[in-house]
């Protein structure tokens, strides 16, 4: 009579009970957070969607030194491509055109301003369709004024006996004086005046050409806050009154 091998004391366990032993590892399923998924097809359109947004950004925002731009910059060159690709007013002048840097700022109450800083060489470009243009990208940031500033550095004072003159338009003053002319555009300044405080401090008052009233009247609020977030100086707006 054949007599069967007897098993070895170590595998008895594995050889009895084969249902016990495997039923402390839970079966892996497609749920399982150690298989990695594909991403869903959505996800992969809108990442897609996302890269092709940056790249076309842009070809609208030129930055010194190749600094990356912030994602607030991202969304106002976004805006002006699609305005250079929709628009048909403003397709062909647009055409050359881009920015060097966007910042949103919080105003008294609850206004809020998107300032935009362009070339100085291209200021007289962006003045030609600086009402549609700002029309336009009033509509798109619904709730906030739009305001268009030249890129312009001040230069510090040449040291004593340097030979080396600096230009008179990269004084601290004549910067201020011209950025403020680009925040009140199209309005001219036809006006000046300066009261002192009795702390010492001052405020300047700055009488605006009746002409663009409509076209500015509606922020004075707004460009006067940020005229004071640029350079620290109080103004406040105001149209003459003239005779009837």
């Amino acid at each position: 009579m054949a007599v069967a091998p007897k098993a070895k004391p170590g595998f008895s366990f594995l050889l009895h009970k084969p249902s016990s032993f495997f039923a402390a590892f839970p079966a892996r399923n497609n749920s399982s957070p150690l298989r990695a998924s594909p991403p869903a097809a959505g996800e992969a359109e809108a990442a897609s969607s996302r890269i092709l947004k940056m790249y076309t950004a842009k070809k609208k925002i030129h930055k010194d030194k190749d600094v990356e731009p912030t994602e607030f910059e991202e969304t106002v060159a976004q805006a002006l491509f699609d305005l250079e690709n929709t628009n048909q007013e403003l397709k062909s002048d647009l055409k050359d055109l881009f920015i060097n840097s966007a910042v949103q700022m919080d105003i008294s109450g609850s206004r809020k301003a998107v300032v935009i800083f362009v070339p100085y060489r291209l200021r007289k470009a962006f003045r030609k369709i600086h009402l549609r243009l700002v029309r336009e990208l009033e509509k798109k940031f619904s709730g906030k004024d739009v305001v268009l500033i030249a890129t312009r550095r001040i230069l510090r004072p040449p040291k004593r006996g340097s030979a080396v003159q600096r230009p008179r338009s990269r004084t601290l003053t004549a910067v201020h004086d011209a950025m403020l002319e680009d925040v009140v555009y199209p309005a001219e300044i036809v006006g000046k005046r300066i009261r002192y405080r009795l702390d010492g401090s001052k405020i300047i008052k700055i009488f605006l050409d009746p002409k663009e009233r409509n076209n500015t009247e509606y922020k004075l609020e707004t460009l006067g806050g940020v005229y004071r977030k640029l350079t620290g100086k109080d103004v406040v707006f105001d149209y003459p009154i003239t005779e009837a």
